[in-house]
């Protein structure tokens, strides 16, 4: 059954509407089902980031040697909850697995792959939108306050220079030129200008859901508590409106995917990377580009009427509640680079970002027939958005995809 008629997305963030929407405009009869309202979750808080040059494995020699270190750092990147530790050794063991250097280069080109087309397609989708001026002309900066710094990121620049992406080396003068507001105690930048800004991300997906509907495609608010399938996946069970059938369900319910697959018998090793934002209104200063220092682990975006800062991790599962040190710690980070920020009306925020152990996404047909994944994007969901629907369209309708979809199969665990 290659065209089924209707079709059932659980997820409605950024992967989930935008791969809702590809289906609606190909024939489908689509329903995007969350149990919150479009956009709410880990969209709705990211950093607004088309981070064509952040694709590089996390279980990189450079990063995963700095782990125990940042754990045992109360203010370190890392934070993993104590009670949750036990939960995360076969995780962290896959992790490991990650770090061989073949397996190394497969996930670098993997990622590479992806994110050669996510600029172009997101534009694309935006001009569908009509929304074409809601992402930034201007790109990123990577700051480094010495040659150590850079020495220490010097990898990542390398994968790039490897796989072609552009960036730009500045001195101190020529990245104050730039950005006024930043320290004069960075010596050194790195400008990414494919790395761009969207305006507004949670507008983003606002935008997506509205062509949905206008395409006559249905959005419901309801919480899954099951999956009916015999041979072929038959449709979900809703707390609130009861069984509503199916003949395919594509399952991009972000960090809450992996109880969804389980339900199906096919259990991921998909964790939360728990990510924590505040969100300033009255900065006291402006940026025109987003702004990185690897060294400190934060990033600052121009985004949503005002600044936005985040860039930690925090390993501490689903269901624990905020820990609110987190975002003020990378607040304390930004203001060593911005020494005139001003932290007023501001709000902070945590969300879920969903993440495999090699870094890659699932985007793939289940093993279960008429079931399909998209989720597991971690820090890229945004960028890899607009390509992610566009590849579950062509997959799900039978065509070949513009990418291999091979090494983004749920069959690699």
């Amino acid at each position: 059954m290659l065209h089924p008629s209707r079709t059932i997305v659980i997820g409605a963030g950024v992967i989930g509407a935008a791969i809702a929407l590809e289906l609606q405009k190909r024939g489908r009869s689509v329903t995007l089902i969350d149990r919150d309202a479009p956009g709410r979750g880990a969209s709705f808080g990211n950093m607004a980031s088309i981070a064509v040059t952040e694709f590089m494995p996390a279980s990189r020699p450079s990063v995963w040697k700095q782990i125990p270190g940042w754990l045992m750092d109360p203010e370190g990147p890392i934070a993993v909850r104590p009670s949750y530790m036990p939960r995360l050794v076969p995780w962290f063991w896959r992790f490991l697995k990650a770090s061989q250097p073949s397996t190394l280069r497969e996930l670098e080109a993997q990622g590479a792959a992806l994110c050669h087309r996510a600029l172009g397609d997101t534009q694309a989708l935006l001009a569908e939108l009509g929304a074409s001026d809601e992402i930034t002309q201007t790109g990123c900066l990577s700051l480094y306050a010495n040659d150590a710094d850079f020495r220490a990121d010097r990898d990542h620049i390398e994968i790039l220079e490897r796989f072609g992406f552009a960036h730009e080396v500045l001195d101190a003068e020529a990245l104050r030129a730039l950005e006024p507001a930043i320290t004069y105690s960075i010596q050194t930048a790195v400008l990414f200008p494919e790395n761009r800004s969207l305006k507004d991300p949670y507008r983003y997906v606002l935008r997506i859901v509205e062509r949905f509907e206008a395409l006559g495609g249905k959005v419901l608010r309801d919480t899954v508590t099951g999956i009916e399938r015999g041979a072929w996946v038959s449709g979900v069970r809703l707390e609130q409106a009861g069984v509503l059938e199916c003949d395919e369900l594509v399952l991009a319910a972000g960090a809450f995917t992996g109880r969804l697959a389980a339900e199906i018998g096919e259990p991921i090793p998909l964790e939360t990377e728990r990510g924590y934002h505040t969100q300033i209104m009255e900065p006291g200063v402006s940026l025109s580009h987003s702004i990185i220092w690897p060294a400190r682990a934060f990033m600052v975006t121009p985004t949503a009427g005002g600044l936005r800062i985040g860039g930690t991790v925090e390993m501490a599962g689903l269901d624990a509640p905020p820990n609110w040190n987190r975002a003020k710690i990378t607040v304390k980070r930004a203001k060593e680079a911005l020494p005139d920020l001003q932290v007023v009306s501001a709000t902070e925020w945590m969300g879920h970002r969903p993440a495999f152990p090699d870094t890659v996404p699932v985007m793939s047909a289940s093993r279960t027939p008429g079931v399909f994944y998209a989720t597991g994007h971690g820090h890229l969901g945004l960028t890899y958005a607009a390509t992610t629907a566009l590849l579950m369209g062509q997959l799900m309708s039978g065509e070949t995809p513009a990418l291999d979809l091979a090494p983004y199969s749920v069959t690699r665990f």
